[in-house]
């Protein structure tokens, strides 16, 4: 929940100013409605607009050399750098809205803000975070206990909306992994059978080759044998 409060009170900013981002005050400083709290500055902007940014070590507005991953800015083309102004993370004279967050309540009830309950809409979407929220076992169907909303459309249907169930272990999907285990065993089989094919038709050529090889040794024997016989009886 969130609350906007206006205040011109220069008394109530002095207490303000020279702050940083992170650091906690106490609600007192800001009226006695929120004495007792506790609250964290989260950020800010300056009165033309330009955001608070963590780790800027100043109360003025600095132009930083940004790049891809930095906040506030985002690239436009591969490798692309750009100077980006921004306020530095020090309360200040200049600042028009400054955001706190309640880290601690009071004995009081601040009115509009912890006075009443806000109820979580939407539930978790993993089924082991709605078996953990729910206190499941194994054994219970997590698609009965998923947080849905039931609502009539403008053309006076019916309808009830939930999240599609993150890592559900399903029958269809048993199945499938079972198809794939299947499928990868089968694929080595016929590696193997494929290798030991090849590996035959290798030994195959080879003892091919070495009898072509033996026979024409031999030819080449009996030749030289018969030409030195002939030149014996001359």
């Amino acid at each position: 929940m969130q609350k906007v409060i206006e205040t011109d009170d220069e008394k109530k900013l002095q207490n303000l100013y020279d702050r940083r981002m992170g650091q906690e005050i106490e609600g007192a400083i800001l009226g006695e409605e929120y004495d007792g709290s506790v609250m964290k500055i989260s950020g800010g902007n300056d009165k033309q607009g330009f955001p608070m940014r963590q780790g800027v070590l100043t109360n003025t507005r600095v132009r930083l050399l940004c790049k891809k991953g930095h906040k506030a800015y985002r690239q436009r083309r591969t490798g692309e750098r750009k100077r980006k102004s921004v306020r530095g993370c020090i309360v200040g004279h200049d600042i028009s809205v400054l955001n706190l967050v309640v880290t601690q309540f009071g004995e009081k009830a601040i009115p509009g803000l912890t006075d009443d309950n806000c109820p979580r809409r939407l539930g978790p979407k993993r089924a082991n975070n709605i078996r953990k929220l729910f206190n499941l076992t194994k054994t219970d169907d997590v698609r009965k206990y998923v947080i849905h909303r039931n609502f009539t459309n403008k053309k006076g249907v019916a309808i009830r909306k939930a999240p599609k169930i993150q890592r559900l272990v399903t029958p269809l999907m048993l199945q499938r992994k079972r198809a794939r285990k299947a499928e990868k065993m089968n694929s080595v089989l016929r590696n193997k059978e494929e290798a030991a094919a090849y590996k035959k038709v290798v030994a195959q050529r080879m003892a091919e080759q070495r009898e072509t090889r033996r026979s024409l040794i031999s030819k080449r024997r009996s030749t030289r044998k018969s030409q030195k016989l002939a030149a014996d009886k001359k």
